[in-house]
């Protein structure tokens, strides 16, 4: 384990506070907690920019493949 000083904005403490109050837990396991949420929201994140951006790169390409499919099968359609 590592050890951690940090500061947060009064607002965001207080909330903190009250939530592991309620949930009843340590406030080191709240705050671990969210941070390997927030963690796995990045990568999710970051994945799903990488998928976007390969979809955009392919597209123009698969836009003329499908138009030539489109040709084909109009050529065999005659």
């Amino acid at each position: 384990m590592k050890t951690l000083s940090l500061k947060l904005d009064e607002e965001l403490f207080e909330e903190t506070e009250k939530l592991i109050k309620q949930k009843g837990i340590a406030r080191n396991r709240y705050i671990n907690e969210a941070l390997d949420f927030y963690n796995r929201f990045q990568k999710r994140r970051k994945i799903a920019e990488a998928f976007k951006n390969a979809s955009e790169l392919v597209r123009t390409s698969s836009m003329q493949i499908n138009k030539e499919f489109d040709q084909l099968m109009d050529e065999e359609a005659v």
